[in-house]
């Protein structure tokens, strides 16, 4: 998915900037940097992150920067922030999210003079993209507005320039952007973030959440409107059931204890018996501990994650990095699993090989005399449009469970989208039998919506329904 963060002071704004950064680690895992502008003007490093972590990778780099406002980003996608200089003076750019139409833009750029600079694998950064379409605005805003007209998925950004740090959130809202204000009366600053949770451990308090479409330049003095926020809003429901960190809120809306009422919601119309309900590490920890709160039946831990330094195993770019990750950050406790009945609560199951060939595998090597399989979300049936997450409709398990069904590719899965309809459980069923459990049983999507907390209407459920 990536990160951004930003922020603007009256003093010296490495630190933040560094620290605040650093919090939106567990968003990516490939590219990493900041830029800050200060009395020398504009300074940026940007490093590839897929082998160390972002704290260890740039805590050097911060110690050398100084400077009054600063953006920085973590990203699956692109290396960035990128500085332009452009009609508009200089700027540096951090641009998180997915552009769907990205070939199509960058022809047109191309016929418009624009050049693009080199980079491995021969692809666009998106920063460059982002920089083209607003300079081909009046000014700055207008510039930000049309770009997001112009793009096909989903783009937030954070814009340096002398004047403060323009803040764009995405037209629909489908990620979040918010704005803080440091809590202590000395240091006048504000600062702007992706995760909102960044805030509390740097001494700043929330204001607002950016609405879809909202446009704000943040300064010393505060964060002032230059577009209102938009009336429709699609907000990602994947941030609450997995993307997000436990302590974040969206929307005002607690990640964890969202987590916790989807693992409730399964138990509800659960009837198994077991002796134990496990999480998979991290955000399958708050699942279980709803599905626990419910069923009544206890929470231990069957699986352990071993270092935060192995990051998230759904957001590397290959399978093979995938199932490494996988395998090295995730230890059984044979102890707890020996001899036992195990109700086993993923966020999931997007391309089901890492469940499959190393969680369940792991749960049987160590003795488990059951396995019961709940996902906190439905069957994911379409690649996301709006992020770096899945890419093809092949490698979705649920997709590949409907090929094998059919004996051929479908486009619409109809009526596999029904789960009361029997596609649909011949569906789960292949699933249950590939990944080798007990039972198997997902999420019902009303029930996600519900323990999310807002109208079906202001969330995204593309990758559900595939609109």
């Amino acid at each position: 998915m990536g990160g951004i963060f930003g922020v603007v002071s009256v003093g010296d704004c490495a630190k933040t900037l560094f620290y605040g950064t650093d919090y939106h680690s567990h968003l990516g895992t490939e590219h990493g940097g900041m830029a800050i502008l200060g009395s020398q003007g504009f300074y940026k490093t940007v490093h590839n992150i897929s082998q160390v972590q972002f704290k260890s990778r740039f805590i050097d780099d911060y110690k050398k920067m100084e400077g009054f406002s600063g953006i920085g980003a973590i990203d699956d996608e692109t290396p960035q922030p990128l500085i332009f200089r452009s009609r508009f003076g200089v700027y540096a750019v951090a641009a998180v999210g997915l552009i769907h139409n990205k070939n199509k833009l960058v022809n047109e750029l191309l016929l418009d003079g624009a050049n693009f600079g080199e980079r491995a694998g021969g692809d666009i950064n998106n920063a460059e993209i982002v920089s083209y379409l607003i300079n081909r605005g009046d000014n700055i805003v207008d510039g930000i507005a049309s770009m997001r007209g112009a793009i096909e998925g989903s783009i937030c950004a954070l814009i340096l320039t002398e004047e403060g740090i323009y803040a764009a959130r995405d037209k629909f809202g489908r990620f979040p952007l918010a704005i803080g204000r440091n809590r202590t009366q000395q240091d006048k600053s504000y600062v702007i973030a992706t995760e909102a949770s960044s805030f509390e451990n740097l001494d700043y308090d929330l204001v607002k959440f950016l609405g879809p479409g909202e446009i704000v330049l943040v300064t010393p003095d505060g964060a002032k409107t230059m577009k209102p926020e938009g009336t429709d809003k699609k907000i990602c429901s994947f941030l609450w059931i997995y993307t997000g960190y436990p302590s974040s809120t969206y929307e005002e809306i607690s990640v964890e204890r969202t987590r916790e009422r989807c693992g409730m919601l399964l138990a509800k119309r659960d009837n198994i018996e077991a002796d134990l309900v496990s999480g998979v590490p991290d955000s399958g920890v708050g699942h279980a501990i709803g599905y626990a709160m419910g069923s009544g039946i206890p929470y231990r831990r069957a699986l352990v994650k071993y270092t935060p330094g192995y990051g998230r195993s759904y957001m590397p770019p290959t399978q093979e990095i995938r199932d490494l990750v996988a395998t090295m950050k995730l230890c059984a406790v044979r102890e707890v699993i020996n001899g036992n009945r195990v109700i086993i609560c993923d966020d999931s199951i997007v391309r089901g090989t890492q469940l499959k060939n190393l969680t369940i595998k792991k749960l049987w090597d160590n003795g488990a005399k059951e396995i019961h399989v709940r996902p906190a979300c439905p069957p994911l049936m379409y690649p996301c449009i709006y992020t770096s997450s899945t890419r093809t409709t092949g490698e979705l398990a649920c997709r590949k469970a409907i090929r094998a069904l059919e004996g051929q590719e479908i486009e619409n899965p109809g009526e596999y989208l029904d789960p009361h309809s029997d596609k649909y459980a011949q569906m789960i069923e292949w699933i249950r039998r590939d990944i080798n459990v007990t039972s198997l049983k997902y999420l019902a999507i009303e029930d996600m919506i519900e323990a999310i907390g807002l109208p079906a209407d202001q969330l995204c459920l593309h990758c559900w329904l595939g609109s």
